[in-house]
């Protein structure tokens, strides 16, 4: 089968055991289907995989027309922040336990990604949050996340207070360890461990989690994604917000954390016939105890 793309990034989780072998071999089936392929920056240098041309993260977005993501969920909530702006599309190949965003796996890389190149895939777009922090009234840090933007508390500190508004409305003052922010794709992550509700990808929504809340009438709220949510850091020590879990800004009394929809949205490209309902059965084991 003849690929639709022209060009196509690799990248992969270069910590995993044996992931040399596994570019190598993905590579080599994708210069088959007539594309040419390059190997992100850190991927190629962390795994000695220099036969193939190398791209920055930038790059990829700028020269590919289609990224191969080998790994796991972590793996590509990086790469998806980093390329969304570019339009460039995402094909996550699983090695180990099946993800929600990689759900390709490993051992089926063959039966699975020639079709998928060859133009015979699904095609879903989800979208991103993008938050700054505001100390009087400046912007001193900002960033993208595709899962969630979490305020949290210090280590060996108490809890925080936080005085939340949305769309400008006031909504609630609340004590807790923290508050999470999450888009649809990230309602299966942290923000459900907290007790939050999961959203369909295509409900245009955020979910609203406070962790562990002092007031237990302070419940998790799905709120439409057209509305601004601010968050000011009212009480407490030593707290940080992160975005993916990635980046990290120490706050101070005072400190805003404004969170609202991303103008990019994050395509991911998936085998025909992929069902987000049978990837939430076999991830959160719905079906175990039925058929004996």
């Amino acid at each position: 089968m003849k690929s639709r793309f022209r060009h196509v990034a690799l990248i992969g989780k270069y910590q995993a055991q044996g992931m040399r072998g596994v570019l190598e071999d993905i590579a080599q089936f994708i210069c088959r289907q007539g594309a040419e392929v390059s190997v992100e920056h850190d991927t190629a240098m962390n795994t000695g995989l220099t036969g193939h041309p190398m791209l920055d993260v930038d790059g990829v977005g700028r020269e590919c027309d289609l990224a191969v993501v080998v790994g796991g969920d972590g793996t590509m909530l990086h790469i998806a922040r980093e390329v969304a702006r570019h339009g460039v599309p995402l094909v996550g190949i699983n090695q180990g336990r099946l993800g929600f965003i990689t759900d390709i796996p490993v051992g089926e890389v063959r039966e699975v990604l020639g079709p998928v190149m060859a133009g015979d895939f699904e095609e879903e777009r989800r979208s991103m949050l993008e938050g700054q922090v505001l100390r009087d009234g400046r912007v001193i840090f900002e960033a993208f996340a595709l899962n969630d933007v979490v305020v949290n508390r210090g280590a060996t500190a108490g809890m925080v207070e936080l005085r939340i508004e949305v769309a400008g409305d006031f909504m609630a003052n609340i004590r807790c360890d923290g508050l999470i922010v999450a888009s649809p794709t990230g309602s299966t992550a942290y923000a459900l461990s907290a007790g939050g509700p999961i959203l369909h990808p295509d409900i245009a929504g955020w979910v609203l989690v406070p962790i562990a809340p002092h007031t237990l009438s302070n419940r998790p709220i799905v709120l439409p994604d057209d509305s601004e949510v601010a968050v000011e850091i009212v009480g407490g020590r030593d707290t940080s917000v992160n975005f993916d879990m990635q980046s990290l800004a120490s706050l101070i009394h005072g400190d805003v954390v404004r969170v609202r929809r991303s103008a990019h949205r994050v395509r991911f490209l998936h085998p025909r016939g992929w069902s987000y309902y049978a990837t939430l059965r076999k991830k959160l084991h719905w079906n175990e105890g039925l058929g004996g």
